[in-house]
This record gives structure tokens, sequence and C-alpha cells, in this order.
């Protein structure tokens, strides 16, 4: 018998899914007790994590480190950022749980630990360079629409 899901389905978090008391899994988009809301403490956890993106240096460091591990002054060379300022802004994205390290001899290499973070770093940078590109882009004239 398949579970269907409404408003007032109680949901249980089993394993990190959303499941029904049944076992039925929740359909995307929606939360404990069936609202398409997300609780107050998964979007505080999103704040602090988009709050640490908000560094235009934090975010440069995760766009390189999103194309492959680096160590710190190899970062610190193609973000064009001094030493101890992107070991600082690596501690935090560490902290977070957004980037790792490991050690390789006497260097510390760092990479991505989240990659759904890429993705959103990804997506957002491409958007709004999609918007600037069409901003700049001259406007174009149709035949016959007088435009």
């Amino acid at each position: 018998m398949t579970r269907r899901w409404t408003r007032r389905a109680r949901v249980v978090r089993a394993g990190g899914r959303r499941t029904a008391p049944d076992g039925a899994v929740a359909p995307a988009g929606t939360f404990a007790g069936g609202h398409d809301d997300p609780p107050p403490e998964l979007l505080t956890e999103a704040a602090a994590a988009f709050g640490l993106l908000a560094s235009s240096a934090r975010l440069h460091i995760v766009w390189v480190l999103a194309q492959g591990e680096s160590d710190v002054s190899g970062l610190a060379e193609r973000v064009g950022g001094a030493l101890p300022a992107v070991s600082q802004h690596l501690t935090k994205l560490k902290l977070a749980g957004l980037v790792g390290s490991r050690r390789e001899g006497r260097r510390v290499v760092y990479f991505v630990a989240d990659p759904d973070v890429v993705t959103v770093v990804r997506l957002m940078v491409t958007q709004l360079a999609s918007r600037a590109e069409a901003s700049t882009a001259p406007a174009r004239r149709f035949r016959g629409t007088g435009a």
C-alpha cells in the first residue's frame, strides 16, 4: 500500500531521510510537519553558510578549490591575497565544514569538503555572468516589429 502524503502527515527523520510513521519517504520540498517551510534551525545553518560565502575572498577560495586541491601559498597567489589573510579565510571555511585539509609532508593541501556548496557557488556565479552579458549585449532589432 502506498502512503499518500498530506500536510497533516507526521514526518520522522530516519537515516537522514524524511519518512512517515509507516516508512514512506517524504516528497522533495517537504519538511517536518509536512510543510514546505524548512525548520528554523536549518535556515540558521544555511544563513551561516551563506554568511561565510559573503566574503568575496572566501568565495574566490572556494571557486579555486572547486577546480582542484591547493596549498595555502598556491591559493594566495591565485586569489591575490596575503598569505596570513588566506590562511585565516581557510580556517573559517574549514571550521564550517566547507573546506577540508590533509597533510602531505610539510605542506597542508586544502580541498572542497562539501560538493553541494560548489554547486551553489557555480550556479550563482554563472547566473550573474549571464545577467551581466545580457545587459551589455546590444539591443536586437526585429524586422517588421518597429523595434
